[in-house]
């Protein structure tokens, strides 16, 4: 009697869960590497004068990246486990955009309203 008692060898994925060739983990990798350099490379060199700028395009990389990640380490595509994992994909996506547009806008507000007297018109008399 064969020490497999289930009829397969460890390899054998019968469960269909999608699994990365080493092709698709460099690939990830690699942009994973570009898609950090780049937002780093702005936000440290000062090309663009206009932080909000910046910051938008930094926001827009973090948000590719994270769709990089899912792609090509958490293996979510359309096709695995019967459109779950783009539904888990879309839910994903929108629970970043709230957090990052509430996390933006608690900032700014905190911003305007830490210190009311301290406007540009109030520092004329000093």
């Amino acid at each position: 009697m064969s020490a497999d008692t289930h009829g397969h060898g460890h390899d054998d994925h019968a469960s269909g869960a999608p699994h990365g060739t080493r092709k698709d983990y460099i690939i990830g990798f690699v942009l994973s590497v570009i898609l950090t350099a780049i937002p780093f490379g702005l936000v440290m060199s000062g090309i663009i004068a206009d932080t909000r700028i910046t910051a938008g395009i930094v926001m827009v990389f973090a948000l590719v990246q994270i769709v990089v990640h899912m792609v090509y380490f958490l293996h979510m595509n359309s096709k695995s486990e019967n459109g779950w994992t783009l539904m888990a994909l879309i839910f994903t996506i929108i629970v970043v955009t709230i957090c990052l547009a509430g996390s933006l806008w608690v900032m700014f507000h905190m911003n305007a309203n830490m210190m009311p007297g301290m406007t540009s018109g109030d520092m004329a008399g000093m």
